[in-house]
């Protein structure tokens, strides 16, 4: 059966949803294709329900450094059966609600996986959706490992199901994911290695603060292992062995359970793109254009994970994307995406925050820079938590006295981030900052000591 849309989106998440809700308060029959459960990955199986796995880690570790400080902690632990019962509270919700509400603002529901047929008609199961305009915003899924036993690898998703924790987790990859997970398990009393194939974990991140917050997760006993590619993973009668090499020799890591942190790439594989002309690829996404409009199909957009756009593929992005979509389809091409100022966090414990340049990169450029950086273990802010891991490093344009880049570690990292990415993406001087009147005592308060 053939029906008629002004827009099709395939996808239910952060870009899809924000694309479809604009399109639709326009006047616009809007359809939504999706085979998984409605709401996405980050209110599914990602920021959403990490983030209370590490709420309870933040807790353990709390209580820790405050030992011997006016806190009692002995009997402090992680109850993994009732923290995951209490995650699927945000999680189990999600997708009725997420259905009810677009089916209450008048937009088709179609449970399938989509596949182009033509250049705006899409197959979803018994029917073909023909469409003005397509915005494609199907998320991401695990990298494909390529080795031996990669089935053998429990993916971020399941994961984040787990009823019982294993004793001994290997992660393998060394970014956000595995960082994350490894931070939120050593606090619930699992041994856990970390197997990283390059030289230094999280390298979108300010290298200095990367090897303090390195140091940090090896004190809280995770085994951190650079330059160590896996190459096989063995199912045993107990466990599983994960061969790698590390610098020439071979190594072997025995684990309860192995888990995939190695990266993400758009799940848009299986969509028959080719025969609606659109041009790929398969680690980045749609090639679009400014507009985030495919190269070669002007009926088809991309955002989100789905976009080779120059975006980083983050939740607060992918909304964004979707709304300038949503735009672009409805009164033609006039947006395009700013990327200035978006933070990034990684939700260990404590977090490590950026936004901006990182220094090399400033350098290369040949700015006039300015660098402030310094350890604030001994600031006052710090002291009172017992957080001997902190430290910043701010970079500022000498002719301009712009901020150009932040970088934090520390607790509460990921809100203070927020006030640095305001700057940058407004164009605050330090003089602005150093002027504002914080709420004191508060982390925000320590701003203008950095810039």
């Amino acid at each position: 059966m053939i029906r008629k849309f002004d827009v099709v989106v395939i996808g239910t998440g952060s870009a899809a949803s924000a694309a479809a809700t604009r399109c639709r308060k326009a006047g616009r029959q809007v359809a939504v294709v999706d085979s998984r459960p409605f709401g996405g990955t980050c209110a599914l199986r990602g920021c959403d329900p990490k983030k209370v796995l590490v709420g309870a880690a933040e807790v353990i570790d709390w209580n820790r450094r405050m030992q011997g400080k006016g806190i009692r902690a002995e009997q402090t632990r992680i109850n993994w059966p009732e923290l995951m019962q209490f995650k699927r509270t945000f999680t189990e919700a999600v997708p009725k609600q997420t259905e009810q509400w677009m089916a209450k603002s008048g937009i088709a529901i179609f449970h399938a996986r989509a596949r182009f047929v033509g250049p705006a008609a899409i197959q979803v199961g018994d029917d073909v959706l023909e469409a003005a305009k397509v915005a494609v915003a199907a998320g991401a899924k695990p990298v494909d490992l390529n080795i031996p036993g990669a089935e053998h690898a429990l993916t971020s998703e399941q994961f984040l199901e787990l009823d019982n924790l294993a004793n001994r987790i290997v992660f393998i990859g060394g970014g956000y994911i595995s960082f994350e997970f490894a931070h939120v398990a050593a606090r619930a009393g699992t041994r856990v290695t970390i197997l990283h194939r390059g030289g230094r974990p999280l390298d979108r991140f300010d290298p200095d603060l990367v090897d303090r917050l390195v140091t940090r997760t090896r004190e809280i006993g995770v085994d951190v292992q650079v330059r160590t590619e896996v190459k096989s993973i063995v199912a045993g009668a107990t466990g599983f062995k994960v061969r790698a090499v590390a610098e020439g020799s071979e190594r072997e890591f025995e684990a309860n359970l192995v888990v995939h942190g190695a990266g993400r790439v758009p799940e848009i594989d299986d969509m028959n793109l080719a025969e609606a002309g659109i041009e790929w690829d398969s680690h980045r996404g749609i090639k679009v254009n400014h507009y985030l409009q495919s190269i070669s199909n002007p009926a088809v957009y991309a955002a989100g994970d789905a976009a080779a756009s120059e975006g980083p593929k983050l939740t607060p992005v992918a909304s964004y994307e979707g709304q300038i979509v949503a735009d672009n389809m409805l009164e033609g091409n006039h947006r395009k995406p700013n990327y200035e100022g978006t933070p990034s966090v990684v939700f260990t414990v404590p977090p490590l925050a950026s936004v901006g340049l990182q220094e090399r990169t400033a350098r290369e450029l040949g700015l006039t820079l300015r660098v402030n950086q310094q350890d604030t273990s001994s600031w006052y802010s710090s002291r009172r938590i017992a957080e001997h891991c902190s430290g910043f490093k701010v970079l500022v344009d000498e002719s301009s006295e712009r901020i150009l880049g932040a970088h934090l570690l520390g607790s509460d990292a990921g809100e203070t981030i927020n006030i640095f990415s305001m700057a940058i993406r407004n164009g605050l001087t330090v003089t602005g900052l150093k002027d504002t009147i914080f709420a004191y005592p508060t982390l925000a308060s320590d701003v203008k000591y950095m810039v």
